[in-house]
């Protein structure tokens, strides 16, 4: 085994949380979402994030497709969610 850490190996979707934040005013790491290749309903915070400083892609964690990929350019933030059917947010309670 490598005494390095694989830079490529996937975080959670919790890591994508402060990206995230900047384009919506709640948490989204509990809010559903469905995949479209598998159908597969997870929370944010449960899917594969990989990524780093600029953005963050996050892969279905059931069948590895891309479900949402975010990028943090100087002119502003990028969402593309072509692989997510819905995205639930549950109410707020208070």
């Amino acid at each position: 085994m490598s005494e390095h850490a694989d830079t490529n190996a996937p975080l959670d979707g919790n890591s994508a949380a402060g990206l995230l934040h900047e384009l919506f005013a709640v948490d989204l790491t509990s809010a559903n979402v469905t995949c479209v290749g598998c159908g597969t309903v997870a929370e944010i915070g449960r899917e594969r994030a990989y990524g780093g400083a600029m953005g963050v892609v996050l892969r279905c964690v059931h069948c590895e497709a891309v479900v949402l990929r975010m990028v943090r350019t100087p002119a502003g933030c990028w969402l593309e969610m072509l692989g997510a059917r819905n995205l639930f947010v549950p109410a707020v309670e208070g």
